[in-house]
């Protein structure tokens, strides 16, 4: 079975889904998987919604109300008749949604966000799957919830690998077409969980190495890997081909075409990852497989806009070493601060950290008790892998640099 995924941007309007119609009869839809994301920037503004219910709870109605008509308008440009079973499949996820929003007890941020959140998902692939079903594509809903089970780290759930395999055997079977959503699963106790912001490539890797997929696609807007994103670069190049170990490199650093988690399932067992575009599904895009050089080999660019850093030093000059820098990362666990960057010497510690769950003031001031703070918000780390002089020399001109690292093949660069 083959795995395809769609993201957000495929199926954001009405001609996205018709689009996905389009890329099925070219390149074919006999034994596949689809996964799907939330469409547009649903995933957004069903975030909006979580924030109205804690903060705002006279706005709440109004965030709902803007994701169903948001959806309603999609459906009503591709179903001709609004007595269609689809109409009445949604509206009965919203009413689960506005059912939970009106009764949950849970004062916990995270566990709403996944029971909210989740909606995004179960709505678009309700639609896509209608509207396949409703061209001639026979396909079958899925719900990844009875498929994909976890742990209760609501946001950033764990894959229980056992009990997904066995879900997965016993829900899906050959020679047919299926429609699930990408980033959801659920925990033992049934409830929702996600695996993470942008996890639905994931969701697809998780599938493909329970299946025994012959390859995993993901269809994007752009033509393949490419090595820099076009958002923050401008000249980009389409990389043909990489190896996994390249590929999770990348997608360590930042790459954003790929998510970190997606790879690993996929290198224990040589599934090939395919990415390629949605709007020309026919050109080869790249494929990641093992052991694959780089083509073309040339320097590779990433950026984590957002970032935190953070400069320790001791109090007294003593040397800051194991003891400290055990209580150092113990803290950073505790307060569930994302590390992409760490730097030491012997009187002093850098380390760049993503603030996911906003717990900075808690770290910062457990901090202060042992070391002089200097904090830096909203900075910017650099990535070049394969990098040479110009390449580093064009970004050094742009920005005020706060802290360089390099290793023979990469080059990170903290700047504001």
């Amino acid at each position: 079975m083959r795995v395809f995924k769609f993201g957000g941007a495929s199926v954001k309007d009405a001609a996205g889904v018709q689009n996905v119609v389009r890329v099925l009869n070219e390149v074919g839809h006999k034994d596949t998987l689809i996964v799907v994301s939330a469409m547009g920037k649903t995933t957004n503004a069903m975030e909006q919604v979580v924030k109205a219910y804690f903060e705002q709870p006279d706005a709440l109605s109004g965030h709902v109300q803007e994701v169903v008509s948001y959806h309603h308008s999609i459906m009503e440009a591709l179903f001709e008749h609004k007595d269609h079973l689809v109409f009445g499949q949604v509206k009965t996820l919203f009413d689960e949604l506005n059912h939970f929003l009106a009764h949950n007890k849970s004062p916990h941020y995270s566990f709403v966000y996944d029971q909210v959140v989740s909606t995004g998902e179960l709505v678009s692939t309700t639609i896509i799957n209608a509207y396949l079903n409703h061209v001639g594509m026979s396909s079958t809903w899925l719900d990844a919830r009875n498929c994909i089970k976890t742990d209760a780290n609501y946001r950033d759930a764990n894959v229980d690998w056992t009990a997904t395999q066995e879900a997965v055997n016993e829900h899906l079977k050959p020679g047919q077409l299926y429609v699930t959503q990408g980033f959801i699963g659920s925990d033992d106790n049934h409830f929702t969980t996600t695996l993470g912001r942008e996890g639905s490539d994931y969701s697809a890797a998780i599938f493909a190495y329970c299946l025994n997929g012959t390859s995993v696609t993901i269809w994007k807007d752009v033509p393949g890997v490419l090595n820099a994103d076009p958002r923050h670069f401008q000249s980009t190049e389409l990389l043909h081909q990489i190896s996994y170990q390249e590929a999770i490199e990348l997608a360590f650093y930042g790459a954003s075409v790929i998510h970190p988690k997606t790879l690993q399932p996929l290198q224990r067992k040589e599934i090939p990852l395919h990415v390629k575009s949605f709007v020309n599904p026919k050109n080869a895009g790249t494929v990641v497989t093992k052991g694959a050089p780089i083509v073309p080999e040339v320097p590779c660019y990433i950026v984590k806009k957002g970032l935190s850093l953070i400069k320790l030093s001791s109090l007294d000059f003593s040397f800051i070493v194991e003891e400290n820098i055990s209580d150092i990362f113990k803290w950073l666990h505790d307060h569930k601060m994302k590390v992409d960057l760490i730097q030491n010497s012997a009187i002093s510690f850098s380390v760049c950290v993503y603030d996911k769950f906003n717990r900075m003031d808690g770290l910062l001031q457990q901090l202060r008790g042992r070391f002089k703070v200097k904090h830096t918000p909203n900075v910017s780390l650099y990535t070049i892998r394969h990098f040479d002089e110009h390449s580093a020399d064009s970004l050094m001109g742009a920005h005020e640099l706060l802290l360089e690292q390099r290793a023979k093949l990469t080059l990170q660069l903290v700047m504001q």
